[in-house]
């Protein structure tokens, strides 16, 4: 499995970086957890899966469920009780680290990453800066999935109350949350460490970023875990600068539309302290 991850410097020494999930794929990469308690019960006791495996499908079958319920919150009428809980949800969920996103975005299936990036910085430079990240982010993630997950069980005496336990919830998501970016640090900081520095021709990035047969073509060409491919497009658009607030949002924007980025997820960069 494969996976474009875009990197640019978004203000000052803030970088960004993004995974690009182009929406004609996103389908076909949609999660394969089960729907129902039995569909979960005869794949847990099938022998087939080995018991990380069974242990990520009960993750994964209760995450779903979790989503489902915060659609319902997002569907509520107006000024109701279910409509101000998912206000409250927006407003925590805005304090997630950009970071955190991105190593969620990381499958444990991976095996390649196709590192887009301006073509004036050096690819040894972002190699570094992307396993400092990874470095960085499996000690922090692994630390407080353990505190979110000490904590869950202290919040369920919330549960005699007639209101909702928002923070037994809210911690439980946290514990996943956090065990996901975990997984995907670990993951990326593995690949970037075992790979040896690959970049692409400049002429042949242009190539592969208008046609995706060619990219798939090369992939079969390529040993390295990380492939490097510096963007003459990507340059020009982050030279220009909006002074020291970085770039703009216009600028953003085509960035975000060109690769497939989540421009919510890349404001935080350029926000973030």
């Amino acid at each position: 499995m494969r996976a474009k991850v875009v990197v640019f410097p978004i203000r000052g020494r803030n970088w960004c970086f993004s995974r690009s999930i182009d929406p004609s794929t996103a389908g076909a990469q949609s999660s394969t957890a089960p729907s129902t308690v039995k569909e979960l019960w005869n794949k847990i006791s099938s022998n087939k899966p080995s018991e990380d495996s069974k242990v990520e499908l009960a993750v994964d079958f209760f995450a779903n469920k979790m989503n489902g319920a915060w659609t319902k919150l997002e569907k509520a009428p107006q000024g109701t009780f279910k409509n101000k809980i998912h206000g409250l949800g927006v407003r925590l969920l805005s304090r997630v680290k950009p970071s955190e996103i991105f190593f969620k975005s990381i499958p444990k299936e991976i095996n390649r990453v196709d590192i887009v990036y301006p073509s004036s910085l050096n690819p040894r430079l972002v190699r570094r800066r992307l396993r400092h990240l990874a470095f960085r982010g499996s000690i922090i993630h692994t630390k407080y999935f353990y505190f979110s997950a000490i904590m869950v069980p202290l919040t369920s005496v919330f549960m005699v109350l007639p209101l909702p336990n928002i923070p037994f919830f809210w911690l439980l998501f946290r514990a996943y949350s956090h065990w996901r970016a975990s997984q995907g640090s670990e993951k990326l900081m593995h690949l970037v460490s075992d790979a040896s520095y690959r970049p692409l021709p400049s002429d042949q990035t242009a190539k592969s970023e208008d046609c995706s047969t060619q990219d798939k073509n090369s992939e079969n060409s390529t040993t390295s875990p990380l492939v490097f491919q510096p963007s003459e497009e990507l340059e020009k658009l982050i030279q220009n600068k909006d002074g020291d607030n970085g770039l703009s949002e216009c600028v953003i924007s085509k960035i975000c539309q060109k690769h497939y980025l989540n421009a919510a997820d890349v404001k935080k960069y350029r926000d973030s302290v």
